[in-house]
């Protein structure tokens, strides 16, 4: 026999190990010979330990699959039962009794609707019912036809300090407060559409004092040639408020005045910066916008977020900007002329056709009428002029990144800086080709390369 022998300190070690080992092994045991104290328990505990409906459990009883006791009307059923349910049924044990894959499916769906509920019951709303369409949007703003402003979307304002973005807004009500299209008002070279259901209008600015916006609603009431405000139009300085308690306040406040006036036709937020700490977080600026777009559509109105930033070109600048004009459906910029007093709205961005087609509208302000007044639209060739600079620097753009480019990898960019479709991208294109932006590779047809710019 061998003998091995080990110090006194680590036998005495080794003998704890044993007979921890000893005591784990034995308090196991004891639990596996331990029998849970049998109990009752009644059909909605089953329902939630065993994650089944109710009509599930009936079928299993009516299958004599699960024994209970019926006490006045109510089933009950034994903890053991459940217990000897779980241990010994299994999948095949549900097909030995004559039920099919469609029988196990619809259980299994079952199942699924129990787990799913409340999901599918927010979801439920939102589903497209095919033979019942919804009604089609309709286009509240609009310049020559272009849509700007739609119900359940977002519409852009920005530009620079004292370019006129506030006045331009004030047009839009102006416009939208009016209970019918005789009333013939300026509204700044844009089609506004009345609000013959005098549904809610409202006005949150964020920026300016009480007192420069009760001047501003004289200022809007003058254009609409009222004396006094329409009982329908709302508007509040929201500038003693916090970050926080603003965007409460316009969502609360829009759910009560949706209810009180059958509808709300226009939203205008004059500041929208000023309902997040920093315009540049991003998580902050998509949690704004995507909440003011959700109301747009829950409300079935069009929310004019008014941007105090001056555009990089055709881009907005900062996270909440290039978040507005992602998810906006039109974006106009109201940059001051050559001749400083005159103001110039331009599109950024259209969701239907070119941005750079639409016609540079005018403003200034006019002595004799104590207001601003529309200007006309830019010629045309001033039009042209524009789209061939924003063209020109959308080429330098992409041309800076790579000295080849396929017509179709071109289309693709122009999309992308742009933020418009495939259609107008080919057709900026032809525009570049006629004006020599870009022109073909003479090595190789199949590239562009840029033109003399």
């Amino acid at each position: 026999m061998e003998v091995i022998t080990i110090e006194s300190g680590a036998f005495k070690h080794l003998t704890k190990k044993i007979d921890s080992i000893e005591k784990v092994v034995v308090n196991l045991y004891n639990k596996l010979e331990q029998k849970p104290e049998d109990g009752w328990v009644d059909s909605y505990e089953v329902c939630n330990f065993l994650k089944i409906s109710r009509k599930t459990l009936q079928r299993l009883c009516s299958d004599n699959t699960i024994a209970y006791s019926q006490i006045r009307g109510k089933n009950f059923y034994l903890i053991s039962e459940i217990q000897r349910l779980l241990q010994e049924k299994d999948i095949s044990d549900f097909f030995k009794t004559g039920k099919t894959k469609n029988d196990f499916t619809q259980l299994f769906i079952e199942f699924l609707d129990n787990l799913y509920s409340e999901t599918m019951a927010i979801l439920k709303p939102c589903e497209i019912d095919f033979s019942n369409p919804p009604i089609k949007s309709e286009m509240l703003i609009s310049i020559n036809d272009v849509p700007l402003g739609t119900q359940g979307n977002l519409l852009g304002i920005t530009g620079g300090e004292g370019t006129g973005k506030s006045n331009y807004a004030g047009s839009l009500i102006a416009g939208t407060i009016r209970e019918t299209e005789n009333i013939d008002i300026d509204t700044l070279g844009t089609k506004i559409q009345p609000n013959k259901g005098n549904k809610a209008v409202l006005l949150y600015d964020t920026e300016q004092s009480e007192v420069q916006l009760y001047k501003n609603i004289s200022s809007i009431l003058k254009r609409g040639k009222l004396e006094t405000m329409p009982i329908f139009f709302k508007a509040y300085c929201l500038t003693s408020m916090s970050r926080k308690e603003r965007m409460q306040a316009i969502v609360q406040s829009m759910d009560k005045f949706y209810y009180q006036f059958g509808g709300i036709q226009m939203v205008i937020i004059d500041g929208i910066a000023d309902l997040v700490r920093c315009a540049n977080d991003e998580a902050e600026s998509i949690g704004v916008i995507d909440e003011l777009y959700r109301l747009a559509g829950i409300y079935k109105t069009c929310i004019v977020c008014v941007l105090h930033f001056i555009p990089n070109g055709m881009k907005l600048r900062g996270h909440l900007g290039s978040e507005l004009q992602r998810k906006a459906a039109a974006i106009l910029s109201i940059e001051r002329d050559n001749e400083p007093q005159i103001s110039v709205v331009k599109a950024l961005k259209v969701r239907d056709g070119s941005p750079l087609d639409v016609p540079l509208v005018q403003f200034s302000w006019n002595k004799e009428k104590g207001m601003h007044a529309y200007l006309g639209e830019k010629p045309k060739e001033e039009k042209e002029k524009r789209k061939e600079t924003e063209l020109t620097s959308v080429a330098k753009t992409i041309f800076g990144k790579q000295k080849h480019c396929t017509y179709v990898d071109l289309s693709e960019q122009i999309q992308s800086i742009l933020d418009v479709k495939e259609r107008t991208a080919k057709n900026y294109i032809k525009f570049m080709r006629e004006r020599e932006i870009i022109l073909k590779d003479t090595a190789n047809s199949i590239y562009f390369i840029i033109g003399n710019t």
